[in-house]
């Protein structure tokens, strides 16, 4: 596998919080051989590139989402139907964030 690979992803769902709701913040739901094709796994953070906007989003794999889609929540510049790709994130020995 090349570095970087991360065929695209449709968003086919979107999950939006409010002020007060028990669980919050940018998540992504993948699949489990999603996450493994873009060696991700469960509770990482991962780059969520959109078409307007980049964000961090912890991962949390679901065999319920459909192969080659995601559902995504609080992550702003996405809408259900477009296409995303999810990037693994590596720390540098200094302990900043890049993508892979």
């Amino acid at each position: 596998m090349k570095k970087g690979y991360s065929p695209p992803l449709q968003v086919v769902g979107f999950i939006a919080t409010k002020k007060g709701d028990p669980e919050r913040g940018p998540m992504v739901r993948i699949r489990p051989d999603d996450a493994v094709e873009r060696l991700i796994e469960n509770g990482e953070l991962a780059w969520v590139y959109g078409p307007r906007r980049n964000e961090l989003a912890t991962i949390i794999v679901d065999p319920a989402v459909p192969r080659g889609s995601v559902i995504v929540r609080d992550i702003s510049g996405v809408a259900p139907s477009e296409i995303v790709r999810i990037i693994r994130v590596e720390l540098r020995k200094s302990g900043s964030i890049e993508p892979r």
